[in-house]
């Protein structure tokens, strides 16, 4: 199997919606409008090309995945993290280590761009694997209601949510 995980470039645009959307097609607890939420989020002020990353298999795009700029704001600070949403899959490529591939090289570029954190709403059994805890455990809410298992944070370096607590602030695209 010849695969490969590179950035996004605008030709991939039609089959990442269609990935996307069929990832997300048979998930009970998706709202099933992913692949516009990417769209949304490309045009954003807070889209960081660098971190919209597909994989291939043979030449075929089966995966995608997008961190975009994100906010932890406290009545006194604001600290820059990254908001990873979503991570997709071919249904018939899951579970064949193409999303941890694709997360874990998503969190190698942004430790390279100088980001320290990444936030998400996702499986708790799933993100933890990549270092994903409650955000609650930090002091960091969401601005929606999330089971508190599900909203999790991940230090991209030591101690790099020390200190900070907050509720997150995603781009108005992210809506």
């Amino acid at each position: 199997m010849n695969d490969i995980i590179r950035q996004e470039s605008q030709t991939d645009y039609a089959a990442v919606f269609s990935l996307v959307e069929q990832a997300f097609k048979e998930l009970k607890i998706s709202n099933h409008d992913e692949q516009f939420l990417v769209e949304r989020l490309r045009k954003s002020k807070s889209f960081v090309p660098e971190l919209s990353l597909v994989a291939e298999v043979n030449g075929q795009i089966v995966g995608h995945i997008l961190l975009t700029r994100a906010k932890i704001k406290s009545t006194d600070q604001v600290f820059m993290t990254l908001g990873l949403a979503p991570v997709a899959v071919l249904p018939e490529f899951q579970n064949k280590r193409i999303g941890s591939r694709l997360i874990e090289e998503a969190h190698r570029i942004a430790r390279e761009l100088g980001f320290t954190s990444v936030v998400l709403v996702g499986h708790a059994d799933y993100y933890p694997r990549f270092g994903y805890k409650k955000a609650s455990d930090f002091g960091i809410r969401f601005p929606i209601e999330v089971p508190d298992e599900c909203g999790m944070v991940a230090e991209l370096a030591d101690d790099a949510l020390k200190g900070i607590s907050g509720v997150i602030e995603h781009p108005k695209e992210f809506f």
